[in-house]
């Protein structure tokens, strides 16, 4: 049975679909508010705190996927580098380092404008891909700011996309 199978009525919150996937996929949750959401989703690299939350004013779901990061001040630079060259490789969301609060952010927005409708299998992707993209540009990261690395050197490791299977 599909995702959506499972929620019959017309009009669904997106949140209320975020909640379900959480458990569905047994990931600790927090429910801030009516229109936002906290979780916390493993991955290979590390866990990420994944945060979701709805704008009924411009009709957007956004996306914010963290994780914290301390580089030393003289790295803050090639850091910045880096990121603009991961960003040119991002054709959804993109990423950005909050430095006062020592956290790299992977963020996105899904625009539902006019009474459009997520569906679930969106919303799981949105969130999947989200991770996915941390998981791929993590050791990057790692490596420009503490391997000594230039942003160039330091995007090469990052994993691939695969295309087909063998």
């Amino acid at each position: 049975m599909a995702m959506a199978e499972t929620f019959q009525t017309e009009e669904v919150h997106p949140i209320d679909i975020v909640e379900t996937l959480a458990e569905f996929n047994e990931w600790e949750f927090d429910r801030i508010a009516d229109d936002q959401i906290a979780m916390a989703v493993e991955g290979q690299w590390r866990t990420y705190s994944v945060t979701l939350a709805w704008s009924p004013y411009d009709e957007t779901l956004r996306l914010v996927c963290t994780f914290e990061m301390e580089p030393p001040e003289d790295k803050e630079a090639g850091l910045y580098e880096l990121l603009n060259k991961v960003n040119d490789q991002c054709w959804a969301g993109s990423f950005t380092y909050w430095t006062e609060q020592k956290m790299m952010v992977f963020r996105y927005g899904l625009l539902l404008t006019g009474g459009q409708m997520a569906s679930p299998e969106q919303i799981d992707m949105l969130i999947r891909a989200s991770v996915g993209s941390a998981e791929r540009y993590y050791p990057a990261f790692q490596l420009q700011v503490w391997g000594n690395r230039t942003a160039e050197e330091a995007l090469q490791v990052a994993i691939a996309e695969a295309y087909g299977h063998a």
